[in-house]
């Protein structure tokens, strides 16, 4: 399989609600806008997408319709953290973790969107030795 794009796809029964959330705080537009799918791309990176879906919808395999998102956590790496953090507390949102350097690697916050579903706002750092050697040579934040 050689995979040309991937997105995570929200499934709510409030679409319009959770759409508005991401372009009103994270700098998503809608590219395509149905009353039970949303289509959101980054203003900043066309790369970066995420979907809203009526979870109830007929497309929804029938196993799995009416579920709402659950268990989910969006990872957003953004290179200031720190004014993000203040961004999101201006704004009124859920601070669930305070901003935060971790010695694995990240300096991170996380709130959540109406739905419950974490976001961690997320700038990798310099990991602590002891984290050091878990990472690939490659992969190590710098």
């Amino acid at each position: 399989m050689k995979t040309t794009s991937y997105y995570p796809v929200l499934m709510t029964n409030e679409v319009a609600r959770t759409a508005a959330f991401y372009v009103s705080h994270f700098r998503f537009r809608a590219l395509f806008e149905a009353d039970w799918y949303v289509h959101l791309q980054s203003t900043e990176d066309e790369r970066v997408n995420l979907a809203i879906l009526d979870g109830r919808h007929p497309t929804v395999p029938e196993v799995a319709r009416g579920r709402q998102v659950a268990g989910v956590l969006l990872n957003f790496e953004v290179e200031d953290p720190d004014a993000e953090y203040a961004r999101v507390k201006a704004a009124g949102l859920p601070i669930l973790l305070e901003l935060r350097d971790e010695d694995f690697g990240q300096r991170h916050f996380i709130t959540a969107d109406p739905n419950g579903v974490l976001i961690d706002i997320i700038k990798p750092i310099p990991p602590s030795a002891d984290y050091q050697a878990q990472y690939a040579e490659t992969a190590t934040p710098k």
